[in-house]
């Protein structure tokens, strides 16, 4: 088995070999800042099965922890520690298979996430997605 996945615009890309370990989302103020969003959405991944296209570049986001980013598109990729590795989820080409198991600092969470799923849902008017030309990477090896 093996996982592949990359950035937005495809430069940096990625495969790990074998299976995934701990799918989490971190509701910290540093994931929520370094992914733009209300939670960091992590895989830990073994570093001696993972390989790079190209490293990604590297933002020493704390004493501890280094987080890398596509230096093309900003594509957050991974949370570094000295004992750990993980990889965003959403930088995965099957990501909707990756689910969490566990949440970290839910303290941190802003309130409207509690009722995340009441909110009005709004599509979009009929054709619109057919008139978008993408240019991000395709959701699989090229």
């Amino acid at each position: 088995m093996s996982w592949s996945g990359g950035c937005q615009c495809g430069k940096v890309r990625f495969r790990v070999e074998g299976e995934l370990g701990r799918a989490s989302i971190c509701h910290c103020r540093m994931c929520q800042k370094a992914t733009a969003g209300p939670f960091g959405a992590f895989v830990t991944v073994d570093r001696e099965r993972l390989t790079w296209t190209q490293e990604p570049a590297r933002f020493q986001s704390s004493n501890l922890v280094q987080r890398g980013f596509c230096p093309a598109c900003g594509t957050p990729l991974t949370f570094e520690t000295a004992k750990s590795f993980d990889i965003t989820i959403f930088a995965f080409d099957k990501a909707s298979e990756i689910a969490p198991t566990v949440q970290l600092e839910p303290e941190s969470s802003p309130p409207w996430m509690a009722h995340i799923g009441e909110l009005e849902v709004q599509r979009p008017p009929p054709g619109y997605y057919e008139r978008i030309q993408s240019y991000q990477h395709p959701d699989a090896e090229a």
